[in-house]
């Protein structure tokens, strides 16, 4: 250590106590109050102006200035308001802006709960903060009040830190006490000294420092700041309503997020009361995220409705939270602060993705964080449960998120530690799927990859019972308020619609392989769709998602097998016997182990109220919305036909509604059609100009290796940005985004997102067949981002179809994408200036010419 890397405080006699301050220290002061910070920022300011050092004031707090503008200074005023980790990028950048060798005077942190309400966030800022200032050789200053936080807030920043020091005033005069000084050392250090002028005198005698310290209030463990403001809230619910609804807004704002429509809901509709006992079950602090609001608000609307229509039906719910403070958390207390800068960065979003993931995927929680797991695992029990995503954005009007972040079932056997394990990987997991790829896409197409998207994650019961070793619900869903999917003239659209699905409802919000949902128009639950293929047993579900509790694991099970149970119900409710399979099967003289069923709901939609239940429940909840809705339910029923619905979620439904009348061409002339049909359409009524036409043959597709088919999906990814601006029809076998090249071009959502029209045709020889996945996640997408989807059934009666039209013009694949020339048999890319597509919704006509 050289004189030169030796800096002074100001303070002569404080620099022989210390043996004065180094390049990289970060210097903490405990005080009693910001006038005391001054008397020391104020010889160091001074100080450093004689240097000529580089000084830098980062003001933030709601206290009086610490120091004055002039030419000496920089002064950056920073919000942090706008919560941790914008404040904390932003004090980031400037950091690195400033460079090597800079001097710092931060406000004091103390304040930063008036923003954060948070003992643990101000701990995480100091941690992510402190290192890079050493990294980068500066002295800069802090100050927290004393006695203002938590033991473990102050023993992170001791740890962290290179100077931790009390400073007193007792008797009008100034003391000193340092408590850490790194990498320095004398027989009198750690004494308090006495500062008198230049002078620091150490006070080393047992009665001087007795008196000293017997007259200093050293306070008594606190609580974090913000148990503390929900604490004193609970005072507040004997006050009049006036006062309780000023701490319910406050309580709002910390756990549910600012002014919002989603938040004034809130307000209009929980009391107090409903917000504490939020709280209650909320792990960590901070927001419980989009979903969780979702679902709970959904859930208050309905209980309190006049009619008392809903409350006999509901299931109750007992789901915890997981505070969005506590993702922060994770990333500072592993290390990788500095890695999440530089990924959420325009250069580097993408490009550190990956590491942050794999990273994501591999942390460890802090001791408090990890008791409070082992607790909940406690009160669940053997019970399974879920472990979903809950960012901030999610659910949200505009930003619905659907299916971009992980959730993540845990059947929750074995013994505890298995099961810990189990769920502290679940929500591992849920926070790495915010590097996913369609995840950052979507942010970064909808310009939010700026913001803060914190997660929060929902822990919920699975709802379901144990039948057989298969745990899992009698039905589940999604229902959406406003029907869009209009096949005749009579439907009224904002009677919604349902997806159900028998067992877990990952088979209604997913596109499954070789199984289909059952559509339900809720104006006239028992009207068929039109389907272009009049197959009632192949249009309808072959397997069951449950949660297997001998193999510890979510599984997909033929249906037959799963209704071979006994379900606690009459399962006729659900299906009921495929005579002709059974019938066949007994003349072949096979001994069938199950019987074979149909899974129809014909009995559920006939006998029980569900359906009109369902669609009141929809029109409740739109109503208050002021917005279409989109709901997750399960429902679990007795033998007399009662039942439970369970709400997992409600969020505003992204639809755009049936458009403007289009006035449909005249006599159109089929053979100069690309194509037409009636039904089997989404998107409403469009007239929509095509410029490019994107075609993949499906018997040159068919022949592709699984890797050749994978290389056409990468292949239309890059054509979907190159060709963005333009109106591009997209045209494929089977169903576009399935991870199952066997079944369709397996594109991510992300890689047709550009697209104004997607088809999927049919292939009867290749067995490969388009699905209306309506109500899915990927029809969410296909509605948010405004593309018109068609199911074109080749060969079936009203279907008009000339992929020919397309295959003799010109392909443009060589001179577009020239590194996939050799993919021109398979895809062909036709311009077609005088090309459009008219939809009708009424008459249910579709023609491409």
């Amino acid at each position: 250590m050289t004189i030169h890397d030796k800096v002074s405080t100001g303070m002569t006699g404080f620099d022989q106590a210390i043996d004065m301050l180094r390049l990289g220290d970060n210097v903490v002061w405990q005080v009693d109050s910001v006038q005391d910070y001054l008397k020391v920022v104020t010889p160091f300011v001074e100080q450093a102006k004689r240097d000529q050092r580089k000084l830098v004031y980062i003001r933030f707090g709601n206290h009086e200035r610490i120091l004055n503008d002039d030419s000496e200074l920089t002064v950056y005023k920073v919000d942090a308001t706008k919560g941790f980790e914008s404040f904390a990028s932003e004090v980031h950048h400037i950091i690195e802006q400033e460079g090597r060798k800079t001097f710092y005077v931060f406000d004091c942190l103390t304040d930063l709960l008036e923003s954060w309400y948070s003992d643990l966030m101000i701990g995480n800022f100091f941690k992510v903060s402190c290192p890079f200032l050493y990294e980068l050789d500066t002295i800069a200053y802090f100050a927290l009040i004393r006695n203002a936080h938590t033991y473990s807030t102050i023993a992170g920043i001791r740890e962290t830190t290179q100077l931790l020091l009390d400073l007193y005033e007792v008797n009008e005069k100034m003391y000193i006490h340092p408590l850490k000084a790194s990498e320095r050392y004398s027989p009198t250090m750690f004494f308090p000294h006495l500062i008198k002028g230049h002078e620091a005198i150490c006070i080393s005698a047992s009665s001087e420092i007795a008196e000293l310290f017997s007259s200093i209030n050293r306070g008594e463990e606190r609580l974090d700041y913000w148990n503390v403001v929900f604490a004193n809230a609970r005072k507040a619910l004997n006050l009049d309503l006036e006062q309780q609804n000023q701490t319910k807004r406050l309580l709002i704002s910390l756990l549910i997020g600012n002014e919002s429509r989603m938040s004034e809901l809130c307000f209009q509709y929980f009391t107090l009361n409903d917000i504490l006992t939020i709280a209650s079950r909320e792990i960590g602090t901070g927001y419980i995220g989009g979903k969780s609001v979702g679902m709970l608000l959904a859930r208050k609307i309905l209980e309190v409705d006049e009619s008392n229509r809903f409350q006999p039906y509901l299931e109750s719910h007992d789901s915890f939270y997981l505070g969005s403070d506590v993702f922060y958390t994770y990333i500072v207390q592993n290390g990788w602060w500095k890695l999440r800068v530089k990924q959420k960065t325009a250069e580097g979003y993408y490009q550190f993705a990956p590491e942050l993931k794999e990273k994501l995927l591999h942390g460890k929680f802090p001791e408090k964080i990890k008791e409070q797991f082992v607790q909940v695992l406690e009160y669940f029990g053997q019970s399974p449960i879920i472990v979903r995503s809950s960012s901030l954005l999610e659910d949200n009007f505009g930003n619905a998120f659907a299916g971009k972040y992980e959730s993540v079932f845990c059947a929750n056997q074995g013994t505890p530690e298995e099961r810990y394990e189990a769920f502290v990987q679940a929500i591992r997991t849920v926070y790495a799927s915010t590097m996913n790829d369609d995840a950052l896409t979507y942010r970064m197409n909808r310009g939010l990859f700026e913001k803060d998207e914190q997660m929060a994650i929902l822990i919920q019961r699975v709802s379901g019972d144990h039948y057989g070793e298969s745990f899992f619900p009698h039905i589940a869903g999604v229902g959406n308020s406003s029907n869009l999917y209009v096949w005749d003239k009579s439907i009224d659209m904002d009677a919604g619609m349902l997806r159900l699905v028998f067992g877990l409802g990952t088979r209604a919000v997913d596109r499954t392989v070789k199984d289909y949902a059952k559509i339900i128009s809720l104006d006239a639950p028992l009207r068929r769709p039109l389907m272009a293929i009049e197959d009632e047993k192949k249009f309808s579900q072959y397997y069951v998602d449950v949660l297997s509790l001998s193999n510890n694991k979510h599984l997909t099970k033929r249906a037959d097998e799963v209704l071979s149970n006994d379900l606690g119900v009459d399962k006729h409710l659900f299906a009921k016997v495929d005579n002709d399979t059974l019938t066949r099967i007994k003349e072949l003289g096979y001994n069938h182990l199950h019987v074979p069923y149909i899974l129809d709901f014909q009995c559920l939609l006939k006998e029980t109220a569900f359906a009109s239940l369902m669609k009141d429940m929809l029109a409740r909840l739109s109503s208050v919305y002021e917005y279409p809705v989109d709901i997750e339910f399960t429902g679990n029923f007795k033998d007399n036909h009662s039942f439970k619905i369970n709400l997992l979620q409600c969020r505003p439904l992204q639809t755009r509604g049936l458009g403007k009348p289009v006035q449909m061409p005249q006599k159109t002339d089929k053979a100069n059609c690309l194509f037409s049909q009636t039904g089997n359409f989404m998107g409403g009524n469009v007239h929509l100009p095509i410029d490019y036409v994107i075609y993949v043959n499906p018997d040159a597709y068919i022949e592709q290796s699984e890797q050749g088919k994978y290389a056409v999906a990468r292949a239309i990814g890059k054509m979907n940005t190159m060709l963005k601006d333009k109106n591009v029809m997209l045209i494929g076998p089977g169903r576009w985004g399935t991870t199952t090249p066997s079944l369709g071009v397996p594109v991510h959502f992300t890689e047709l997102a550009n697209m104004s029209v997607i088809c999927e045709v049919s292939s009867n020889d290749g067995g490969l067949m388009p699905e209306l996945s309506y109500g899915s996640h990927f029809f969410q997408d296909l509605v948010e981002t405004g593309i018109f989807y068609a199911a074109i059934y080749d060969g079936q009666r009203d279907v008009v179809y000339h992929p020919e039209k397309i295959l003799q013009k010109e392909n443009l694949l060589s001179s577009i994408l020239p590194e996939h020339a050799k993919l021109a048999s398979t895809i062909h890319i036709a311009k077609t200036p005088s090309m459009e597509v008219f939809s009708d919704i009424l008459t249910q006509k579709l023609v491409c010419k």
